[in-house]
C-alpha cells in the first residue's frame, strides 16, 4: 500500500529537486565565449579577436585548430549601432575596430574532406579551392549589417554581413585555398592562393546553409608582394566574385550567426556563443 500510494501522490519535495536539478542543467550547458557590447558608450568593452572570430569553427564542417602569436593584442570591439524600422522591415549597422599587434590562424583539418572524396581524386578529380585557413593580420575597421523583419512586434534576423573594409582601410582578413588532386600515389596540394576577404554574408533560407564570400584580391601564396602583383591580384579578386561559389557551412553556425546579428541589432550588452563542438586546438602559438 505505501508504494501506491507514493506512486499515486509522489513527494512534492522530490518533484522540486528534480525540478531544480533540470534547471541546472540546462543553465550549466557548455557555451563558447562571450562578447561584450558598449557601442561606444561608457567603458570601453574590448573582446579578444579569437572571441569575435570563434563563429569560424561554428560554421565550419571540418575540425578547425585556432592559434594565436605568442603576445597578440588583438582584440575588437563595438563602436556603435544604428538601426532603422520601416514597417515590418528593420537594418541595423554596428561599427567595429580590430586594435593591437599579432595574428590569428583558424586552420581546417581537410582529413575527412579528403577521405569522403578519395575514390573521385583517385580517379582524377580535383577538390577546387579548397579553404584552408582562415587569418586575422593586426588592425582593421568593419561594420555588421543586419537585416531582417518584425512581426507580432519580434524580431528576426534574415541576414548579417560582417565587413572588414570599412572607411577605405584593408582588409586585415585573408582566406587560404588549394586544389587538392592525387600525383603519384598520394593526395597532393596545387594552385596554393591567398585571398583577402572584404565581406562574408550569412542569409536564412530553405536550403542547404551557406556562406558568401566577397574578395578583395586573390594570388598565388609564393607571389611577391610588389605593386604589380598586388595589382594583379586585385584584379584576379574581382574576377573571382564572380565566379567563387558560396561556402557549405555548418546549420549551427548559420544560427549563431544570425542570432549574433539579433544581439547587436536589439543592443544587447553581450552576446555568447554556443560551444564549437569542431574546435580542436586552441593555443597561443605559431602552428
Amino acid at each position: 500500500m505505501f508504494f501506491a500510494r507514493a506512486k499515486k501522490n509522489p513527494n512534492p519535495l522530490l518533484l522540486l529537486a528534480f525540478f531544480f536539478l533540470a534547471t541546472f542543467r540546462l543553465a550549466a550547458a557548455p557555451t563558447g565565449p562571450t562578447l561584450q557590447f558598449d557601442y561606444g558608450q561608457g567603458q570601453p568593452q574590448k573582446n579578444a579577436v579569437s572571441k569575435f572570430m570563434y563563429f569560424v569553427p561554428l560554421i565550419s564542417p571540418d575540425p578547425v585548430s585556432v592559434f594565436t602569436n605568442a603576445g597578440n593584442t588583438q582584440c575588437a570591439r563595438v563602436l556603435s549601432l544604428a538601426c532603422q524600422t520601416n514597417g515590418n522591415t528593420f537594418v541595423a549597422t554596428c561599427e567595429f575596430e580590430f586594435t593591437g599587434t599579432g595574428f590569428q590562424q583558424n586552420i581546417f583539418d581537410l582529413t575527412a574532406k579528403i577521405k569522403r572524396r578519395q575514390n573521385e581524386l583517385q580517379n582524377g578529380g580535383i577538390i577546387k579551392h579548397a579553404l584552408a585557413a582562415i587569418n586575422v593580420t593586426g588592425t582593421g575597421s568593419g561594420n555588421v549589417e543586419i537585416a531582417g523583419v518584425i512581426t507580432n512586434g519580434v524580431r528576426q534576423v534574415n541576414q548579417v554581413r560582417l565587413r572588414f573594409n570599412s572607411y577605405g582601410h584593408t582588409s586585415p582578413v585573408t582566406i587560404n585555398l588549394k586544389d587538392l588532386c592525387y600525383r603519384d600515389g598520394a593526395v597532393q596540394s596545387e594552385n596554393e592562393m591567398v585571398a583577402r576577404v572584404n565581406m562574408l554574408t550569412f542569409k536564412r533560407n530553405s536550403g542547404p546553409p551557406k556562406m558568401e564570400v566577397s574578395l578583395a584580391s586573390i594570388k598565388r601564396t609564393d607571389a611577391s608582394d610588389g605593386l604589380w602583383q598586388n595589382f594583379l591580384g586585385g584584379l584576379k579578386g574581382v574576377t573571382a566574385n564572380f565566379f567563387l561559389p558560396p561556402l557549405n557551412i555548418e546549420p549551427e553556425g548559420q544560427q549563431a550567426m544570425l542570432d549574433f546579428g539579433l544581439a547587436l541589432a536589439s543592443k544587447k550588452s553581450g552576446f555568447s556563443f554556443p560551444e564549437a563542438t569542431r574546435l580542436k586546438v586552441s593555443a597561443s602559438a605559431k602552428p
